[in-house]
């Protein structure tokens, strides 16, 4: 009788053990990954994007060579800008990463709203869930600044 009762017991305990609700534990000090602005270089062409940096989770990203009088901005928000132009007149591929949802479009570097990133740490944007402002810390400023700069200037 020992021999199914013990067997019997311990196989109810375990399914009793695994039944119970637990609590995950969770690292409540670590810190959310915050989005800013990031910039990088790959040959000639400058990218300075608002997103998490080193991953493909990004808002908006613009782009230029240098001595261009526009960059181009990819992404799920634009700049709002009085001269938006379409950056290509033929049909481009859907971004696989926003299924589509991202558009491409150029803006004077001199355009005053992306100025105001670099002066003021401000760039209005649009999105779906209409107008708001994508802020720039002060060293974020900087980078903007230098991005602009660069984007204006016949240096590479």
């Amino acid at each position: 009788m020992f021999k199914i009762l013990i067997p019997a017991v311990a196989a109810m305990g375990l399914v009793a053990f695994a039944a119970q609700t637990r609590t995950p534990t969770y690292d409540v000090t670590a810190a959310p990954v915050a989005m800013g602005w990031h910039l990088s270089h790959e040959g000639s062409l400058a990218k300075l994007a608002y997103g998490v940096e080193n991953s493909d989770q990004l808002a908006l990203m613009m782009t230029c060579e240098p001595g261009r009088s526009s960059v181009v901005v990819y992404g799920v928000v634009q700049p709002v800008a009085p001269v938006l132009i379409q950056a290509s007149d033929r049909a481009v591929e859907l971004d696989p990463l926003s299924d589509g949802d991202a558009s491409e479009v150029r803006i004077a570097v001199r355009d005053p709203g992306l100025q105001s990133l670099a002066s003021r740490g401000v760039l209005r944007v649009r999105g779906d869930a209409g107008d708001f402002d994508l802020p720039a810390a002060p060293d974020e400023q900087r980078v903007a600044a230098n991005f602009l700069a660069y984007c204006g200037s016949a240096r590479v």
